[in-house]
């Protein structure tokens, strides 16, 4: 009963990782194509790092679920949170320092996918009655 309780959020958050996982895809081989290959990875690397994000959140925020367990909820949700934002600074500190990328197209791609964020609730509408 527990388990079913967060299977719609689960459900939701693939969908949303598998979303954001395409349009990283697309946008990085258009970029690879249309400029030169060099943008087209930072493209790939500023996605990546907003995607390893978002599924470390969603690992946590959905591992307990029921009104038992509200309490490891609130504090796995959290823990997901603070997790998300350290791998985001980590992962940006580690392009910048070690990693040969263009800025524009890393924090490009980085900001479309998290748009994608902002406006799943209108991708997830569902309309029957």
């Amino acid at each position: 009963m527990v388990a079913t309780l967060a299977r719609p959020g689960r459900l939701l958050a693939k969908r949303l990782l598998l979303i954001q996982l395409s349009v990283v895809m697309v946008v990085a081989v258009g970029m690879g194509l249309t400029i030169n290959a060099d943008w087209g990875l930072s493209a790939l690397i500023g996605g990546g790092i907003c995607i390893a994000a978002n599924a470390v959140f969603a690992l946590c925020a959905f591992m307990f679920s029921g009104a038992r367990a509200a309490k490891l909820v609130m504090a796995t949700f959290y823990t997901g949170e603070v997790l998300k934002i350290l791998i985001t600074v980590i992962l940006f500190s580690v392009a910048y320092m070690y990693m040969e990328v263009d800025l524009v197209p890393l924090k490009l791609t980085y900001l479309l996918v998290l748009a994608i964020n902002i406006f799943a609730p209108v991708l997830f509408i569902n309309n029957k009655k």
